[in-house]
Parts: structure tokens; C-alpha cells; sequence
């Protein structure tokens, strides 16, 4: 970067100004603090007042999730589909990145994002949109019309969507501010700095090391939440399927903690056959053949990191990292570090894997390949339908469950990711569409709808030893995040988990037996 000769602002005088705009700016303004503060170094309050409305404007690019709309895919034509909705993230990450790395040109050109990110992203899209069409019609599908309206992407604010129904609902705000009309806290995100540059981890701009988060807002200090409302289950999403009546035996399988380092950025459920389809770094337990080409002949004839070979299931997740200016591997890979997933990898401290049954009766096997998402990596932008996070500290979790902020724990104590996931089955599909509709949540009162069937509810419970960021001025000094979707700025509220299940039909017989039976097995 070349250097500045023009006359300049003190350092302090600077950080002012661009504090001021921040506060002025709201949740969206903390990012563009940079642009506003260089601004001023000019005279021309046309070029200061230009500046400021930029930023008050674009944090990230935001597009309908055209896969949660098709839920009537024929099977013949589901691998092609995914095929064409992961070049749909493709282009949604190729946009974003274009829309990070042209901020300069957004202030001086009011029209910029519309005219050159948005408006060609829409073109590609359409273009994808009607692949997808012609491969449901090619084998004859009905294709909805209706989803060609979905190819228009529009730029968000700092702030979440929320979900009006409110099913993640309960969330207390932490923050002092307004709680939305979904009771999910307003998480205050902020956008991306101008260059992603970072000093020893510490924000400039608050975006991030990588330069898309997370930012101080993301953040909370456990030991200043109260309890109560912010319980886990509180939601109808991840709501815990057992009680003191039912099947209340559990189940708990011991598949290690991925200390061989298995990583892909793959994800065989939703982009098979498509390489980096997830656009961030999983840790992978259990079955050791899971990328994005195999198929379920090759993960049943695995091996397995699981205890009892009988489990040659695969649990997956995004990896955890610390942002504290060090490289990993994947430093300059797709899916890593070229894509804003940055800093030292954290290999979970321990990796609970516990099955349960069902309060209100008995629970049936989960056949073979059965294949499981719960949570939704898109939920920044997509809103908080699918979003199933509870984040939390050892000696809190019993108090505090955070569902959009990442929690800053006190000495001694370690950083918890729980997921508790769907527990009702169609009874007759290991998949579907948009990976979703053949499972749900069971209903408050503990019972499946819809002639759903009971199953093994798996509780996953992720334990790390995190370094605790620090919150100085209005930024986070060596945050830590999960890896996301370059266009979810590294949100807590994209946390998500993915299961494929590989049990022996003994095994799976013996987990139901035993969670049937009232018994604990392991």
C-alpha cells in the first residue's frame, strides 16, 4: 500500500472522528469508521457527507436461499440441482468479496455495488435459477415459476434479519438494545474493514483479522448475562426431545476430538460432487472417507474414529479458530484463508457425542444414511427460521445459553457450542430437497407432527480452550469465531452441525434398546 504524504489528523483526533460516526451510524457505522475518518482529512464536505451516507449503507451482499424454496425436487434431478445451488454460494462469495475489496470505489460512486456487484450477480443468477428449471422439467418436475423472483439480491445493513415467527425465540439481550420481533437479541454486527488488515489480531476498522468479522458486538462477557430467558430450549429449534418420562435412557458413542486433523471444506449433503462447497473449514469425527465425492457405499465400508467400529457415522461442523494474527494451514486456500477464514485452528478440548430419546414415548431406529443439518450457516442473511445455536461457558451452562453472541468466559472457564438436533423422522426419507422437510424439531409438548416417528435425538457438546478476547474501544482484541460463508461476517448465529448416520443395524438396535429402556450405554 502506498504511503500517505497528504497532510493528516492526529491519531486521536482521527479515532474521534471516526467513533463519532460510528455512534451517529448505529450498528453499521463502526466498519466504515475508516472511510469517515479519511474523509475529514479533506476540506470538501460534499466528499464528508457522500462519505458518510456510504456508510450508513452496505455491510454484505444478501440473497434469497433459492434451496430452502425447492422442496419438490425428483430425485433424478437432485444431484444437478445441488450442483447449480452451489454455484448459486459460489457466485454469492465471488460478489462479496468483490463488494470487500472495492470499498474506496463505493464512496465515490453512489451506484457502484448496484451497477457493478448486484445487478451482474442477479444476471448470473437468473442464468443458474433456469439450469435448475430445466433440470426438474427434463425429468419431469414442476418447477415454480415464482423462484425466478429470487435471483434479485439486495445489500443488507450491519443488522440481522430477523424470523417474525420468533421459533428461535427467547433470546435476551445482552447488548442493552431493543430486542427484535423474532426475540432474537440484535447482534450489532458490524461490516468488514477496508483492507482486512490486522496488528497481532487486533481489529482495524472492527472487521476482523480476516477483515468479515466478528466484531465486538459479537461479543459478551458470560458473567454480566443474566440467566432466565436466555435457557436453552427456549425455542422451538433445538429444543431438548427427553424428560423424566418417555425413553429416558441415553446413548453416547466416543468418536474423539478430530486430533488427525481431518478437515475439508467440502459438504457431501447439500454440494455432492462439488469441491469447497461449504466455503469454510469442517472438523470431522467419526467416519474418515466424508468429502464431497463419496457415496454411501464408501462412508458404510469406512473406518471410523469412533470407539465401537459399529459407528461409522459422520459428525461434522465448522472449525473454531482464534483470530490472533497467526496462520494455519489452509492460510491461502479456498475455503480458508482466501476466503476470510483466518487464524489458528482449535481442536475442540472434548467432543460429547450423546444420543436421547423422547419425553413423551419410545423412539424408533434411524435407518441407514439418514442425513441430518441442523442450524443454518446462511442465517445472517437468510433470518432466523433455521438458526439452532446455543453457546455458552463450563459452570454457565446450567444459567446462560447465548444464541447470537459469542461468550467471553472467565478464567478457568471454557467456551461450550451444544447443538441438540431434529428428532422426528417421515419415516420413509434419509434426505430431501432442501435437506430439511423428512426431519423436524419435536413440538413443545415433547410430540412429533404430522404423523412424524420419534428418534435418537443427538446432542453434540463442543468444549474449547479459548484464549478470552479482550474488548477494547470499540474493538475485539484477538477474537475467536467459527468458520462461515465469507458473506456472514463470522456471526455466531451461523453456528450449525451436520450428521450422516453409519450405525451397524446391531448398534443402532442397542441405542434404541437402551434409550427405550431407561438405561445409559456407551
Amino acid at each position: 500500500m502506498g504511503r500517505n504524504t497528504r497532510k493528516r489528523r492526529s491519531s486521536m483526533a482521527t479515532k474521534a472522528i471516526a467513533a463519532s460516526a460510528a455512534l451517529a451510524l448505529g450498528g453499521g457505522g463502526l466498519i466504515w469508521a475508516n472511510f469517515y475518518a479519511s474523509a475529514h482529512e479533506s476540506n470538501n464536505p460534499w466528499q464528508q457527507n457522500r462519505t458518510k451516507a456510504a456508510a450508513a449503507q452496505v455491510a454484505t451482499i444478501s440473497c434469497p436461499d433459492v434451496g430452502q424454496k425447492l422442496t419438490n425436487v425428483p430425485r433424478a434431478a437432485r444431484y444437478g440441482v445441488d450442483r447449480e445451488l452451489a454455484n448459486l454460494d459460489k457466485q454469492i462469495t465471488e460478489a462479496y468479496n468483490r463488494l470487500a475489496s472495492t470499498r474506496q470505489a463505493q464512496t465515490n460512486d453512489a451506484s457502484f455495488v448496484q451497477n457493478a456487484i448486484v445487478g451482474p450477480l442477479k444476471e448470473k443468477r437468473s442464468a443458474t435459477i433456469d439450469r435448475i428449471r430445466i433440470g426438474i422439467q427434463r425429468v419431469g418436475g414442476n418447477f415454480d415459476d415464482a423462484l425466478k423472483q429470487l435471483a434479485a439480491c439486495t445489500t443488507q445493513s450491519a443488522q440481522p434479519q430477523t424470523n417474525a415467527g420468533g421459533n428461535t425465540g427467547g433470546q435476551q439481550n445482552t447488548g442493552g438494545q431493543q430486542n427484535n420481533t423474532g426475540g432474537q437479541q440484535n447482534t450489532g454486527g458490524q461490516q468488514n474493514n477496508t483492507g482486512g488488515q490486522n496488528n497481532g489480531g487486533q481489529q482495524q476498522g472492527n472487521g476482523g483479522q480476516g477483515g468479515n468479522g466478528p466484531v465486538a458486538s459479537d461479543f459478551v462477557d458470560i458473567t454480566k448475562v443474566q440467566g432466565g430467558s436466555a435457557r436453552l430450549g427456549v425455542g422451538t429449534n433445538g429444543l431438548r426431545a427427553n424428560g423424566r418420562s418417555g425413553s429416558t435412557g441415553t446413548f453416547t458413542t466416543r468418536c474423539g476430538t478430530n486430533g488427525n486433523d481431518n478437515h475439508n471444506t467440502d459438504n457431501v449433503i447439500v454440494a455432492p460432487g462439488v469441491t469447497n462447497g461449504a466455503h469454510h473449514l469442517h472438523d470431522y469425527v467419526g467416519n474418515q472417507s466424508n468429502d464431497a465425492f463419496a457415496n454411501d457405499q464408501e462412508l458404510a465400508g469406512a473406518e471410523t474414529s469412533c470407539q465401537n467400529q459399529g459407528d461409522k457415522s459422520s459428525y461434522f461442523w465448522p472449525v473454531l479458530r482464534v483470530q490472533d494474527g497467526s496462520k494455519d494451514f489452509d492460510q491461502n486456500n479456498d475455503g480458508g484463508g482466501k476466503e476470510g477464514n483466518v487464524g489458528k485452528i482449535l481442536q475442540p478440548a472434548q467432543a460429547q457425542l450423546k444420543f436421547v430419546g423422547n419425553k413423551r414415548g419410545k423412539v424408533v431406529a434411524m435407518p441407514q444414511a439418514l442425513r441430518i443439518i441442523t442450524g443454518d450457516a446462511k442465517s445472517f442473511v437468510n433470518g432466523l427460521g433455521n438458526a439452532n445455536v446455543n453457546w455458552s461457558c463450563t459452570g454457565f451452562e446450567n444459567k446462560v445459553q447465548l444464541h447470537d453472541k459469542y461468550p467471553i468466559c472467565p478464567q478457568g472457564s471454557q467456551v461450550v457450542r451444544t447443538t441438540n438436533f431434529q428428532s422426528c423422522w417421515d419415516g420413509q426419507n434419509i434426505d430431501s430437497a432442501n435437506h430439511r422437510t423428512h426431519v423436524a424439531f419435536v413440538q413443545a409438548d415433547g410430540t412429533c407432527a404430522n404423523g412424524f416417528k420419534a428418534i435418537p435425538q443427538l446432542q453434540v457438546r463442543l468444549v474449547y480452550n479459548v484464549p478470552a478476547p479482550k474488548l477494547q474501544n470499540g474493538q475485539v482484541v484477538s477474537p475467536y469465531a467459527v468458520d462461515t460463508f465469507p458473506e456472514q461476517l463470522h456471526k455466531p448465529v451461523t453456528d450449525h452441525n451436520d450428521f450422516i448416520n453409519f450405525f451397524s443395524a446391531n448398534l443402532m438396535n442397542k441405542m434404541v434398546s437402551c434409550i427405550n429402556g431407561g438405561r445409559k450405554c456407551q
